[in-house]
């Protein structure tokens, strides 16, 4: 429960986390922040990882007067590690995914929330690429379920740039340009959970109506 719980505290205040973090790690900060989003991303073991949350807390911290994050860097360098994350993941889908709909998938992959990506990959085709960046773990198991659809990687690699590029951008600077507001600064914890929820909303749209449509 403990563990939770710290977990929840790191979530809802990644801002003070992360400051403690660069200032123990300095630069290598950056490396820290470019293997989570990889994971985040590139691993479908791993969607419980905090991506808008925190590329958002990033820029914010980025906009500190003398802060060792670069904006400039940290964007190109995020958006690689997103780029190349779904890359690992589309790769790791076209050679074993195929499995992991005739066999149990046990403990480390959640096989519901990989029937939802395939479900809205079937949906909207490979525009799931670039909406599927802004909905948590949905991100996580698109590119997975694209690699056992055997998409084209030529188009893949197109929808995943681009996806990457707005995700990134748009937590990034987002952060950078409201993060160091004095009201951002004081309610930060609701700030990051009116992510997480927008963030949400859209998966839980389609479910809704999927049932809805299911039952009719």
């Amino acid at each position: 429960m403990e563990f939770i719980t710290q977990i929840v505290d790191i979530f809802l205040h990644l801002d003070v986390h992360l400051n403690i973090l660069a200032a123990t790690l300095g630069p290598w900060l950056y490396i820290v922040l470019f293997a989570v989003i990889f994971c985040e991303t590139g691993l479908v073991v791993t969607p419980f990882l905090p991506g808008d949350s925190l590329i958002f807390a990033v820029g914010a911290l980025a906009s500190v007067e003398g802060s060792v994050i670069d904006i400039h860097f940290i964007l190109v360098l995020l958006v690689l590690a997103a780029v190349l994350g779904d890359a690992a993941n589309y790769s790791i889908g076209k050679f074993i995914g195929p499995k992991v709909f005739t066999q149990d998938t046990g403990k480390l992959l959640n096989k519901k929330h990989l029937l939802a990506a395939h479900e809205f990959y079937e949906k909207y085709g490979g525009k799931t690429i670039i909406l599927a960046r802004f909905i948590p773990i949905i991100r996580t198991f698109a590119p997975f379920v694209a690699g056992i659809g055997r998409m084209s990687y030529f188009h893949f690699a197109l929808y995943n740039i681009t996806g990457a590029v707005l995700w990134v951008c748009t937590f990034c600077l987002g952060g950078y340009y409201f993060g160091s507001t004095e009201i951002v600064k004081k309610h930060f914890h609701y700030i990051i959970v009116a992510i997480i929820i927008i963030s949400v909303l859209p998966a839980v749209y389609e479910f809704i109506k999927s049932k809805r449509e299911s039952k009719k």
